[in-house]
């Protein structure tokens, strides 16, 4: 071989490898500017003041910003939607949960399929709902309102935040499971809903802890159950629905994920962060403010997990016949 020709496959050696450096110098630089985590929430909400919790700690562990970004609409779909189509660079992140799950379903018409567009990066909390009823309602206990429910037919109002909400599907699981019926009143919001329970137009609601717990400290509300598999240490007196109902189980929970073609060693690194904050003392103490304890997931369990979901609520929308507004 001549000279010249080795020179020139060595030259071309060194050129075809400039791409797979380049790919590994930003993954080690990582993050250079910026992060947003896209929150499809309005501010002030659990989701929007996790997303500031977990954000403020990456920034402090990466040195970089990391921006909460607002963009309610559609129950958190047109969130997704902005996540699938940013670039896979690991400068767009999409704080998510349960209503992920339930919208796959819920929309017939979404422009995204988030199992396959969405690539999962790490776990972050689980939180429980409460089964909770007006202090006026004559059940104690979770075996009481399932006799009660059988013995008055029609008579029991669930309120909701809304269609298809964690509130709405956890209370559509409740009947499936007891064979009982109620009559789901939705509202625009969580906060109404609260408002009627509290006023006693309608009897049950399956809220998150943290927006109905001040009310059930203060004897405004009764706690029948929560909904997790196990008690929750926010209300470690209240007995969870499988306790009554085997088999039954509620949570919500939530994550963070990139766009599908986001380098596998930028989610590594992210995941081995979150899950180090996670880890912390004082971040533990805030998720128990929030009414949750932390998921720790690698990237594999945490698409586990939405998978499995997604079939689970998806099963449950079609035998309740739950329809989009």
């Amino acid at each position: 071989m001549s000279l010249l020709r080795r020179q020139f496959l060595h030259l071309a050696a060194g050129t075809a490898a400039l791409p797979a450096l380049s790919v590994v110098a930003k993954v080690q630089s990582y993050p250079v500017r910026p992060v947003h985590i896209v929150v499809g929430y309005p501010p002030g909400g659990v989701v929007d003041i996790l997303a500031r919790l977990v954000g403020q700690r990456l920034s402090e562990r990466f040195g970089r910003p990391f921006i909460v970004d607002n963009r309610p609409g559609a129950a958190a779909n047109v969130a997704t939607e902005a996540v699938v189509h940013a670039r896979a660079d690991g400068y767009t992140l999409l704080m998510f949960g349960l209503a992920t799950a339930i919208n796959a379903t819920l929309y017939e018409n979404l422009s995204f399929n988030f199992i396959h567009d969405i690539a999962p990066v790490a776990g972050l909390v689980r939180a429980p709902n409460v089964m909770e009823v007006n202090p006026a309602f004559p059940a104690q206990t979770v075996p009481e309102f399932i006799a009660y429910a059988k013995t008055h037919g029609g008579a029991i109002n669930m309120a909701s935040g809304g269609i298809g909400t964690p509130a709405h599907v956890s209370g559509e699981l409740f009947k499936m499971m007891t064979g009982i019926e109620m009559i789901h009143v939705p509202y625009r919001g969580q906060a109404p809903a609260l408002t009627d329970l509290l006023g006693g137009r309608v009897q049950v609601d399956f809220d998150a802890i943290p927006s109905s717990i001040g009310y059930i400290r203060a004897g405004k509300l009764r706690a029948l159950a929560v909904t997790t598999a196990m008690r929750s240490e926010a209300l470690p007196d209240v007995p969870s629905v499988g306790e009554f109902v085997p088999g039954y189980e509620a949570s919500a929970w939530y994550g963070i994920g990139v766009p599908k073609r986001t380098p596998t060693e930028i989610i590594e690194k992210l995941n081995t962060e979150v899950d180090a904050i996670l880890a912390d003392a004082s971040m533990k103490a805030q998720l128990a403010e929030l009414g949750g304890v932390p998921m720790p997931m690698s990237p594999d369990g945490l698409e586990k997990l939405i998978v499995s979901e997604t079939a689970k609520w998806g099963q449950v929308i079609r035998t309740a016949k739950i329809k989009a507004e």
